[in-house]
């Protein structure tokens, strides 16, 4: 359980740096869950929820700093 607790501290920092530039274009990102397989849900939510672009913003850009500054981590998807 504290292992779980440490990674979603990190999960969490990674997405506090993520989030200056999505804010930049309007957008926001909220952290949902980390679920036991280690994939992190989370929510896109103002000009990030409606654009076109944000399946290839969350994939390219936010899982892959996820998973560059966390190994663990499997995945990132928006719920």
């Amino acid at each position: 359980m504290n292992q779980n607790v440490e990674l979603i501290k990190k999960v969490e920092n990674v997405i506090d740096q993520i989030r200056p530039y999505l804010q930049a274009d309007g957008g926001n990102i909220r952290f949902v869950e980390l679920t036991d397989d280690n994939v992190v849900n989370v929510e896109l939510l103002g000009a990030c929820g409606s654009c076109p672009m944000s399946t290839m913003t969350l994939k390219n850009g936010v899982e892959q700093a996820m998973k560059k500054a966390i190994p663990e981590i499997k995945a990132v998807e928006a719920v």
